[in-house]
């Protein structure tokens, strides 16, 4: 079972030098749920995700609620002074979102809308643990990535080895003939919040499959690789 090697392919290009937390991303999209979860560690990551988005001058794209992991992610970020943008179907607001939304708060009409507008408005996507809705999530813009509507790099906090059993099926599918093995490297994976923002800071896009979508720029906007210093979103 190769848990965390699935990131190894696309690690080539030069790290950040030491001291330099530049990021080349203006926002990251998190997914994660609306629940806890049972163990402090789950929340612990959500924290520590928040302010490694923070100290790297990073703003936030999510779920838009204000409870479980999602409130957690979304307050580390926003206390930390980075712009927090959370994109919500109307009919989940009274029960996703308590007390005062943070940050900018996006109204959609559906789960659709909400996951296309997530996918537009990020440069590279982190899931922390969840369940079904951060799987649809995750599966949705890693199934785009593998048909080339973007390249923009998808990651898994792997908190204490929650992700195991999905890097497994990954495995298997890539064994039994269902994923491309180039295709397995999609996914990037890490324990921590600093190893997987600096794994994503790395990742090379080296899958290619050769079609053209007629409305790809609708769906999402392309990566931008690079930023001037100082450069942040509004």
């Amino acid at each position: 079972m190769a848990v965390e090697a699935t990131a190894e392919k696309n690690t080539g290009a030069a790290a950040p030098e030491s001291g330099d937390r530049r990021s080349r991303f203006r926002r990251i999209c998190v997914y994660c749920g609306s629940a806890k979860g049972r163990k402090a560690s789950y929340q612990d990551a959500a924290v520590e995700l928040g302010k490694e988005l923070v100290e790297r001058g990073i703003d936030l794209v999510y779920g838009g609620g204000s409870i479980g992991l999602m409130g957690l992610v979304s307050h580390a970020v926003h206390d930390g002074g980075r712009h927090v943008i959370g994109v919500i179907p109307k009919s989940l607001m009274p029960r996703e979102v308590t007390g005062e939304p943070v940050g900018e708060v996006r109204a959609v009409s559906g789960m659709h809308e909400r996951k296309a507008e997530m996918v537009r408005s990020a440069d590279a996507f982190i899931a922390l643990p969840g369940g079904y809705g951060t799987l649809d999530e995750l599966l949705e813009v890693l199934t785009w990535a593998q048909l080339g509507i973007h390249k923009k790099p998808i990651g898994l906090l792997n908190v204490d080895g929650f992700y195991n059993f999905f890097l497994s099926f990954i495995d298997m599918a890539v064994s039994e003939g269902f994923i491309q093995e180039d295709a397995r490297h999609l996914v990037i994976s890490a324990p921590t919040a600093k190893e997987l923002v600096l794994k994503l800071e790395e990742y090379v896009p080296d899958y290619e499959i050769g079609l053209v979508w007629e409305d790809q720029g609708q769906i999402t906007h392309g990566f931008v690789p690079e930023l001037e210093p100082g450069i942040a979103s509004s």
